[in-house]
């Protein structure tokens, strides 16, 4: 079978809801990463597709659109994924899948979303905040009360997610006053870094729950975020001597939806139970951090300690921000960043991992080849 290596990997920096990126619709988002992804591998054969996540967008097949914006040749497709906020992981999943059955071109892959611009949509004239995540007959939460029932299903204190929260700003702070993430963020007009590093750290323990009787605040939910992110995906027998991520595997599952927040947490059991490797030989972990006793009932039923420097190295979706259809392409940007641009040996191993609305959980395996 093919083998498919990541070459190039950027992203947008990331911005709060109807702030810094509320005017720039999902295609402007993605346009610029696609074209600094083929400029950093300086392709020099045809794209054969783009793929993007998108949950939230116009419709009209917005990977399609963001190509055309990009400037790329008017012969390559697009198509646009969505698995929730899984979506960006997915896409990269179907790049890789398309090479591993023969397809001998490279490919983009990512996702985007522009909260801020995200049409309304109504049913019978009422609009709806969110489409449904599972039909009638099952639990269908909000996202911030599955968190909470989470934290009170695992025993998820206030004190652990606070700290959790706090933990996550300060390694985005770190990583951004050390310019690890420059080298990865593609410019949106005068916005060169995210937008909600450190922004919630003054306030964090004064913050209320969201909801009577919860646990979850403001703080300790990611906010929503207008960004995008982009990989190319090659065969690994064109890649010559470029340093990259080959992926070794992806998983894909499903779990009770009134629970969403273990997805990641049953896709990385089993991504690592069909690989044959053990969790202590993987370096770098990107789980995308929606709210913090999500990632901490993760963590729990992983055997991962919650500090373990592994995790979210730089910092996660608590501080940088969560676009919903980009996140999980984000999480493969950061691992790339933290192993080749981090000039990570040979052989190293990284997973990035996702939890989805309805109860999805996506998982990728890498490795390091130079």
């Amino acid at each position: 079978m093919p083998e498919a290596v990541i070459l190039a990997a950027r992203r947008t920096p990331f911005a709060t809801r109807g702030r810094r990126l509320a005017d720039v619709p999902v295609e402007h988002l993605a346009a610029p990463v696609l074209r600094a992804v083929v400029a950093d591998a300086a392709v020099g054969v045809p794209i054969g597709d783009v793929t993007l996540g998108n949950c939230r967008g116009p419709g009209g097949n917005p990977a399609r659109v963001a190509a055309l914006a990009a400037g790329l040749d008017a012969r390559i497709p697009g198509m646009t994924i969505d698995r929730q906020c899984a979506s960006g992981l997915a896409a990269i999943a179907s790049a890789v899948a398309a090479i591993r059955a023969g397809d001998d071109r490279w490919h983009l892959a990512g996702g985007a979303e522009s909260a801020s611009t995200a049409p309304l949509r109504s049913i019978a004239g009422v609009v709806r905040d969110r489409a449904p995540f599972a039909p009638g007959g099952f639990d269908d939460p909000d996202m911030t009360v599955a968190a909470d029932d989470l934290a009170a299903r695992f025993g998820i204190d206030r004190h652990r997610q606070d700290a959790q929260a706090q933990r996550s700003h300060r390694r985005a702070i770190a990583a951004r006053d050390a310019r690890r993430f420059e080298a990865e963020i593609v410019a949106i007009g005068s916005l060169r870094t995210d937008d909600a590093i450190g922004a919630v750290l003054p306030v964090l323990s004064r913050l209320r729950p969201l909801h009577p009787g919860g646990t979850v605040t403001a703080g300790t939910s990611t906010r929503v975020s207008d960004g995008a992110a982009a990989v190319l995906v090659a065969p690994a027998s064109a890649r010559g001597t470029r340093p990259g991520l080959r992926v070794r595997d992806t998983v894909a599952v499903g779990c009770d939806p009134a629970l969403p927040g273990l997805g990641a947490a049953f896709a990385i059991d089993d991504l690592l139970q069909r690989q044959g490797v053990e969790l202590g030989s993987v370096s770098a972990i990107e789980i995308v951090e929606a709210f913090a006793p999500q990632v901490l009932a993760i963590c729990d039923q992983l055997g991962i300690a919650e500090h373990d420097p592994r995790l979210c190295a730089d910092g996660g979706a608590l501080a940088l921000g969560h676009p919903w259809g980009a996140s999980g392409a984000a999480s493969v940007v950061r691992l790339f960043s933290r192993l080749i641009r981090g000039d990570a040996p040979a052989g190293t191993l990284g997973i990035a991992a996702v939890s989805a609305g309805g109860g999805i959980g996506v998982a990728m395996l890498m490795e390091v080849v130079r």
